[in-house]
């Protein structure tokens, strides 16, 4: 049975990187989950920073996220929020919603939001996108590359090769994972 990993909002947000942590839990080497908060940062992000972005491409985008993974959204975790200390406030709704699914890894860039000492209480562990993808090459390089290789295929407007997604991965911060994918 594969371990539970809650990807936080900003693990969810560039797109290739998105497509390709969607992709493992599709594969069955994780479970990945996230909540209607989690999206809603997402979306407002994406608002904030591309603002020629339709809202109804946004709306879309989490439907396709959501239907992607059987059962990935977390639910009734928000009475755990209050009991929770972290150094940013806003960040406990995916510690509460990883107590809740019994997570084992939190994906996250904002390490410095979610000490060690703080989410090992909860037996949670908080993971960079690229440490996380790491482990899955080491877990099966194999399907970590195939993901990559479904990512390429998609990609026709413009055509994308496994080369051009790993470079877009490598932009995204996957840098040791795409380094251990190359080699």
């Amino acid at each position: 049975m594969p371990f539970v990993v809650i990807y936080d909002a900003n693990a969810l947000y560039g797109n290739t990187q998105r497509d390709l942590l969607i992709r493992l839990a599709q594969s069955g080497l994780v479970q990945a989950k996230w909540t209607h908060a989690i999206l809603d940062e997402v979306q407002r992000n994406l608002a904030a920073n591309l603002p020629d972005l339709a809202p109804v491409k946004l709306e879309r985008l989490r439907e396709l996220v959501i239907d992607a993974v059987p059962d990935c959204i977390v639910e009734g975790y928000e009475p755990i929020i209050e009991g929770l200390k972290l150094p940013d406030s806003d960040d406990r709704h995916v510690l509460a919603a990883a107590i809740k699914a019994n997570a084992q890894v939190i994906v996250t860039s904002n390490l410095r939001d979610f000490p060690a000492e703080t989410l090992a209480t909860w037996g949670v562990e908080a993971k960079s996108p690229d440490d996380f993808v790491l482990d899955q090459i080491g877990i099966d390089d194999r399907v970590v590359w195939a993901c990559v290789q479904q990512i390429a295929d998609s990609r026709t407007r413009p055509p994308q090769t496994v080369y051009d997604v790993l470079d877009a991965l490598e932009r995204a911060g996957l840098v040791e994972a795409v380094a251990a994918l190359r080699s």
